[in-house]
């Protein structure tokens, strides 16, 4: 049924029609492929793009280096993507459908776990470390710039000394579970924010929420 919208997806047309690049935008969802990683917290990235998808009503379809989606919002156009190149690679995948789409650089928002913050804090930043996370630390290295938008959804950090990769790797627990589903509303909501009031607006009405 699919068929004709995944040869699409690896063709090297681009896929996005709108003809003003500034209206064209990449949100990524990082992650990791395979059953062993499905709801893990390392893979937020994809959980919360899967959310979207269901929000929006839009489905994912394999294509090169990842699952891809794209939807409308406020006259914008959004393309989604869940990289299959492993957390590692994730430079690879952002890099190869930012030049296919020819989407600005301003216009790319990387989701992404982050350790350092509480479980269920929201973060969007526009530039900074990749703070030890190897998904960031492949997109720095291959665009070449640390001035990107990431938004860093909190997981905490409740592992003894040496579990850090166990603990990211894991599953949420029982608490978690329960509260996912409220947060996850809250960060669909900052994506469609992002791509229709921008970086700053959003930055503002969201961070700490």
């Amino acid at each position: 049924m699919f068929g004709w919208l995944t040869s699409l997806w690896n063709s090297k047309r681009p896929i996005l029609t709108e003809p003003d690049d500034m209206k064209k935008f990449l949100i990524v969802g990082l992650g990791n492929i395979g059953e062993k990683y499905h709801n893990t917290r390392h893979n937020i990235g994809f959980k919360i793009l899967d959310k979207l998808a269901e929000e929006q009503g839009f489905t994912f379809e394999d294509a090169k280096l990842g699952a891809i989606a794209t939807f409308k919002h406020k006259a914008k156009s959004v393309l989604c993507l869940k990289p299959s190149t492993y957390m590692n690679l994730s430079g690879k995948a952002v890099r190869y459908w930012m030049e296919k789409e020819n989407i600005p650089l301003e216009n790319v928002l990387v989701i992404t776990d982050d350790i350092n913050l509480s479980f269920g804090t929201l973060r969007l930043k526009t530039k900074g470390s990749d703070g030890g996370h190897n998904g960031l630390k492949d997109i720095q290295h291959t665009l070449q710039t640390t001035t990107y938008n990431r938004f860093r959804f909190g997981v905490g950090a409740d592992f003894g000394m040496g579990r850090q990769v166990d603990y990211v790797l894991g599953k949420w627990n029982d608490d978690e579970n329960k509260a996912i589903p409220e947060r996850l509303e809250k960060t669909t909501q900052l994506i469609l924010s992002f791509v229709f009031a921008g970086v700053k607006n959003t930055m503002n009405q969201f961070n700490g929420t």
